[in-house]
């Protein structure tokens, strides 16, 4: 063995500092790679819109992920490769053959602790500050690298091919609505985000995959003025409703003619009695036709998003509902698009309308026919699926393949369903249970 004055020399400890360097600038490298692809892209922006050089160097860094990764691994790997090659040369000069074994052990605990685990701990915990932080040094990494990189791209790009796969640098980022959706449903199941806060920005999301036909009001529940009825008839209809809007109809119901306010109504009549002194026989002439407002129709197809938008620029709540056929198919008003984010709006006309689910102390529920499958996955945490059927009824005959009788039992997707009531061909009421 070497004399110790000769290998410990002033060589020895500058190339010591050379590997210290080095794995600081590895540690650098795994940190900033961990910051930059867990940093969140909504707060990266908020923070950019607050002034933050940083997060908006950041932001335009990240729009292209392959390069950025490249650039990063390449610089992390020509520094490791370099500090275990110059801590090899160096405990070998010392400890001969031995020296070999040593570095491996010894570069390998100081890579996987100072240059991996610790900084990627840090930047995994502080994902947008030091995203902010080592962005301009890494935009500079990023650029010297960028014709190595994009070789290195193209290479296995074409190796890819050749096996069959196809890159689409593209296809990995998630999209942001569902991004959010995850996120709020990791939040819920964590205790972070509360049920209803979830329900109400989801519901906010769906509104452009869900159609008017989902959650109108079916034309056989829908009430409606007989424009043929005498005057006091109408009116004693109007007050006992619990609507304010009802669609006016002539000789059949399916040609609806008009769309009746009750305040332009109750104002017209007052008007032509002729106020408090007047004389309500004058009701006798009195032509709904000439208060009524012409009905507006949508396509059942038409999105919940596109229909909000449409009540919002046309000023007006109410809609019928027709098919392709323009057949009268249902109803739709805004509240009930508002009621698919904020969930049921009730007043004192609708005193039952809040208790659709009963659950009993056996842990069964009993659940109105009509209701949709969306409003009772919400209101029980359930999963069961709505694209064959928007209500309970229409699940049960979808997967019974029939129309069942009460007292018919059946069991699907986890659940027991018994018919308990119905009427003519509707099933009406249901109680279900969740199998264990």
């Amino acid at each position: 063995m070497d004399d110790p004055t000769s290998v410990f020399d002033a060589a020895f400890w500058i190339t010591a500092g050379a590997i210290l360097c080095l794995l600081v600038l590895s540690g650098f490298f795994s940190g900033s790679e961990t910051a930059l692809t867990a940093a969140s892209r909504g707060k990266l922006r908020s923070q950019a819109d607050k002034g933050s050089r940083g997060a908006e160097r950041a932001l335009e860094i990240t729009d292209d992920n392959e390069r950025l990764i490249g650039s990063v691994l390449l610089g992390n790997n020509l520094v490791n490769i370099l500090a275990t090659s110059l801590a090899t040369a160096l405990l070998t000069q010392a400890f001969g053959e031995n020296g070999v074994a040593l570095a491996t052990l010894v570069m390998t605990l100081l890579v996987l602790i100072f240059a991996e685990v610790l900084p990627k701990t840090y930047a995994i915990t502080n994902a947008e500050t030091a995203a902010a932080l080592v962005s301009r040094p890494i935009s500079i990494v990023v650029t010297v690298f960028a014709p190595v990189v994009g070789a290195v791209r193209l290479l296995v790009r074409g190796i890819l091919r050749v096996f069959g796969v196809k890159i689409d640098p593209d296809s990995h980022i998630m999209a942001v609505r569902e991004e959010i959706a995850g996120a709020l449903q990791l939040g819920h199941s964590e205790g972070v985000v509360e049920k209803e806060d979830r329900d109400r920005i989801l519901g906010a999301l769906d509104l452009g995959d869900r159609m008017v036909e989902e959650i109108m009001l079916h034309r056989s529940n829908i009430e409606m003025i007989n424009a043929d009825d005498d005057p006091q008839t109408i009116l004693e209809q109007c007050l006992k409703s619990s609507h304010t809007r009802l669609p006016v109809y002539a000789n059949d119901p399916e040609n609806i003619t008009g769309v009746i306010h009750a305040k332009d109504l109750l104002r017209a009549m007052y008007k032509t009695i002729g106020g408090p002194e007047g004389d309500a026989k004058a009701l006798k002439k009195f032509d709904i036709s000439g208060v009524a407002i012409p009905p507006y129709f949508v396509p059942e197809t038409t999105t919940l998003d596109d229909q909000m938008r449409q009540f919002l620029r046309m000023r007006s709540h109410f809609a019928l509902v027709v098919d392709e056929y323009g057949t009268l198919q249902g109803l739709i008003t805004l509240e009930d698009i508002l009621e698919e984010i904020v969930g049921e709006i009730t007043d004192e006309f609708d005193p039952d309308a809040d208790h659709q689910v009963k659950r009993t102390e056996d842990g069964h529920y009993f659940v109105d026919g009509a209701m949709t499958l969306r409003d009772l996955n919400r209101a029980t945490e359930w999963n069961l699926p709505d694209d064959e059927a928007n209500t309970v009824a229409g699940l049960v005959i979808h997967e019974a393949q029939m129309i069942p009788t009460v007292g018919q039992v059946f069991s699907f997707h986890g659940f027991r369903f018994e018919v308990t009531q119905r009427d003519g061909n509707r099933i009406t009421a249901l109680r279900i249970k969740e199998l264990e």
